[in-house]
């Protein structure tokens, strides 16, 4: 089985499609292959799978972990759809700010692979989403960063009016003026 790596425009972010087969008792396809990936020149070692749920309208993000625990993240929706958005922290980047949207479902199987200099968001379209990731590093509490989601000088184009947000996601992240004064990569 193959995979189609696609470049976005930003560097360190990629879309990946995986071959798949389907016919009539349902599906099969290889959502993770070292081998395969190195192909494309990534050459991970990832050592965490996370899982979440979530209903519609729910909104999660801009998060990453900081330089103290880096982590590569390769992302995909395995029920339901979500439009996902990663956005480019690293200063002095020709991207830096600019932000990658895509449509991830159950059904197209895509996934977004991204560098740890990357802030990571989604919004649930269907009625529940299940999005599942693969991480390079573990999970650290003290070194989790959150960007603000509707920073006006990112303007992500969230395809929701009024997303459901948590407390930490409302009124703790970031803006890119305040990560520029005080960046965490």
């Amino acid at each position: 089985m193959n995979i189609q790596v696609q470049n976005t425009d930003l560097e360190g972010v990629v879309l990946i499609e995986p071959e798949y087969f389907q016919d009539h008792r349902g599906f099969f396809f290889e959502s993770y292959h070292k081998k395969r990936l190195s192909e494309h020149g990534f050459d991970l070692d990832f050592v965490q799978d996370n899982h979440s749920r979530s209903s519609r309208g729910v909104l999660r993000g801009f998060h990453c972990q900081d330089k103290t625990a880096p982590q590569y993240r390769m992302v995909r929706c395995t029920v339901g759809e979500v439009w996902d958005a990663v956005v480019d922290l690293r200063l002095g980047s020709p991207t830096f700010g600019k932000w990658y949207g895509a449509l991830l479902t159950a059904e197209n199987k895509k996934q977004i692979l991204m560098a740890p200099q990357f802030a990571h968001g989604f919004v649930v379209l269907s009625e529940v989403a299940e999005i599942q990731y693969k991480c390079s590093g573990h999970h650290n509490p003290s070194a989790e960063k959150t960007l603000a989601w509707d920073d006006p000088d990112v303007n992500v184009s969230w395809p929701v009016k009024d997303p459901i947000l948590s407390d930490r996601d409302r009124t703790s992240g970031m803006s890119l003026k305040a990560y520029r004064n005080n960046p965490f990569f």
